[in-house]
């Protein structure tokens, strides 16, 4: 899963994602997800802002580290970390989510990549809660590094919200985010999110900002932009793996090497396809199952022999 090196600039996230392994069918599931996303998401992220806090961020000192952000090679996708609708969250399993936090503590890859809308700030709220209880010392609380998103969704259309949306994030987790990124690009507000991002990392309430899904043409505006007040672009979060090049093959892993930004590849392992973990006859659950389907049904079996080689 760690692509580091051949690209040193990358960053391997162990992200779980609903994008499919081909270009048709993951836009076709993300414009359903989104759709679906955004009917939930309504009354939770579109709700007042709660009183001020001592985390809500407006009473934190702005940071002044200009310096590159430093990521871990490899990272923890927590998508599932409260979703109950693609990945069936459970409660009762939020002790096993710990361990797992805290193993990645003792082994120096305490790297999290949340957002907002995975389980409706679900998640956010587990990794806050699992640093203050596992953290014990100040050394050991730095040692987590936690990315997080804004949910670019209709109608959110003003610099503002981007601002609200992570003061609310900052909550939930805690502290100041390493690493706050737009999630998705839209239609019509793009660049009041770039004014938005720079306000919060002006505000102190990120040390980095980044985006997610950005193309060619997104991630080159933005990070023009975000030049023009002085901040520099960290990262773009893209869908990257054995099974999906795309981002090789139209020139994006390229751009963001020109540009000096991580590449934080989500769905390295191909939503657990490339794990060998799964067959045609024991396919996953939900909407991943259909692909597994096609891709077991490969006639060339180009599925197969990957698999073999890798083994």
């Amino acid at each position: 899963a760690n692509m580091r090196a051949s690209h040193p600039f990358l960053v391997s996230l162990l992200l779980c994602s609903v994008d499919a392994l081909s270009l048709p069918k993951r836009r076709d599931f993300l414009a359903t997800s989104a759709s679906s996303a955004a009917a939930l998401a309504t009354d939770v992220l579109a709700s007042p802002i709660p009183s001020a806090s001592a985390s809500d961020g407006d009473t934190l000192q702005p940071l002044t580290t200009t310096s590159k952000l430093q990521l871990p090679p490899i990272g923890l996708g927590a998508w599932a970390w409260g979703d109950a609708i693609f990945w069936k969250y459970d409660p009762r399993n939020d002790e096993d989510l710990k361990k797992v936090f805290e193993y990645a503590l003792s082994q120096n890859l305490a790297f999290f990549d949340t957002a907002e809308l995975y389980g409706l700030g679900r998640s956010e709220d587990l990794i806050g809660r699992f640093r203050k209880e596992l953290c014990k010392t100040e050394e050991e609380y730095n040692k987590v590094t936690v990315a997080s998103k804004f949910a670019a969704l209709p109608w959110r259309s003003k610099r503002e919200d981007v601002v609200n949306a992570c003061k609310k994030s900052v909550q939930r987790l805690g502290s100041p985010i390493d690493l706050y990124q737009i999630h998705f690009p839209n239609s019509w507000s793009n660049e009041e999110y770039w004014d938005g991002i720079a306000d919060c990392y002006d505000r102190g309430l990120v040390k980095a900002v980044g985006v997610s899904n950005y193309g060619v043409e997104a991630v080159r505006a933005c990070h023009a932009k975000l030049a023009q007040r002085g901040i520099r672009l960290a990262s773009n979060q893209i869908q990257l793996s054995l099974l999906y090049r795309w981002p090789i093959d139209n020139g994006l892993l390229d751009t963001c090497a020109e540009l000096e930004l991580d590449v934080l590849s989500y769905s390295p392992l191909a939503l657990g396809f490339l794990t060998g973990k799964y067959s045609k006859d024991n396919l996953p659950s939900g909407p991943r199952a259909n692909l597994g389907k096609d891709l077991f049904a490969a006639e060339d079996g180009s599925y197969d022999k990957l698999l073999a080689t890798m083994n």
